[in-house]
């Protein structure tokens, strides 16, 4: 779940280039060698710029198939799900339903009773930069007792347990990365709405950008790739449950692509709500963040980026506005390295 800092340090110097054919023949050697290097993964990437697409997989759905990935190829995005409720909330303040420094108190499900030391405090925005000052699950924990299911250990009755025991916000307005603060996001956008989580993503990015392989609660389907622990193993896609806002969606690099090109469009409702998540919320030595964005800039550029990782998966999505172009990597093992090194070359070799 965290991002890839050496890439987008370098990314800092990038001005302008264009996917020619040149390019992502390039760009699909950088791949293929990556490939090769870790036959084991599976990976399909692509890429957009000034709505030109150019996609490039590698490897098989899973070590026993005989099936090819490709860009329809279904994977888990892991907390890239965090950039699509980010993009709902910033919908719903385009629609003048909230505000982003109204106080959750009023939004939050009626099973929270939160403590006095912290009632009126903590803002929307607050959850959506990680700065709560909450506190989060003990993941540890929850794969100690499920190891192939950790999150389902978390029901709404946990999570309001959770909430309402709280009575000190010891970091708040300092960087933390935080779940619960997604989780909690997505039981906003279900009062503000009257509908249910699923119902809302689907009804406002799935359905509207007729993205046909972005699933929440079901996802069996022939096209879903296997995933892998970092040892090898075989890891079961998470179940959907009340943390699915923070990273429970499932996709392919052809609907993330699509994502990407409707971000990307200013006049999209999805393009619109963007705009807003970009915005600086909080800045410190080591980053500055968005709404579920984080964003590195220098005088020329700025990058938007956010990462995933399953127990099985790793992913990267990342896009520069000023230049058109946007780029979805997903892999279909737990390898946030082989992640790293893979953008990195792209860099060094295309971007640079």
């Amino acid at each position: 779940m965290k991002k890839s800092l050496q890439f987008l340090a370098v990314l800092l110097t990038v001005s302008t280039f264009t996917f020619g054919q040149d390019v992502t023949k390039r760009i699909d050697s950088i791949i293929k060698d990556s490939y090769q290097k870790n036959p084991d993964v599976g990976i399909s990437v692509g890429f957009i710029q000034n709505n030109k697409e150019h996609f490039i997989s590698f490897g098989k759905l899973g070590k026993e198939s005989k099936t090819d990935i490709n860009e329809n190829s279904l994977f888990e995005i892991a907390s890239i799900t965090k950039i699509l409720t980010s993009n709902l909330i910033a919908q719903a303040v385009v629609e003048n339903k909230i505000k982003l420094s109204d106080y959750i108190d009023n939004y939050l499900p009626k099973q929270y009773v939160l403590h006095q030391n912290i009632r009126n405090k903590i803002k929307i925005s607050d959850l959506a930069s990680h700065q709560s000052g909450l506190p989060d699950f003990d993941f540890g924990k929850l794969i100690e007792l499920n190891p192939q299911q950790p999150v389902s250990g978390v029901t709404e009755q946990t999570l309001a347990t959770m909430i309402n025991n709280c009575n000190e916000l010891i970091d708040y307005g300092k960087y933390r990365y935080s779940t619960i603060s997604y989780t909690l996001l997505g039981q906003i956008l279900e009062k503000i709405y009257g509908q249910s989580y699923d119902q809302i993503i689907t009804n406002k990015i799935i359905k509207p950008l007729r993205l046909k392989n972005t699933l929440t609660k079901e996802f069996n389907v022939k096209n879903r790739t296997v995933a892998h622990n970092p040892e090898g193993g075989i890891q079961e896609f998470f179940n959907w449950n009340v943390t699915a806002p923070a990273g429970l969606v499932k996709s392919t690099t052809f609907d993330m692509v699509a994502y990407l090109k409707a971000v990307l469009d200013k006049e999209t409702a999805v393009g619109k709500a963007a705009l807003l998540t970009e915005k600086l919320f909080y800045k410190d030595e080591k980053r500055e963040m968005g709404l579920g964005l984080s964003i590195v800039t220098d005088e020329k550029n700025i990058i938007y980026s956010k990462s995933g990782d399953s127990m099985g998966q790793s992913s990267i999505l990342c896009y520069n506005r000023a230049e058109g172009w946007g780029i979805i990597i997903l892999l279909n093992q737990r390898n946030s390295k082989m992640r790293q090194v893979l953008l990195n070359e792209i860099y060094e070799s295309i971007l640079k």
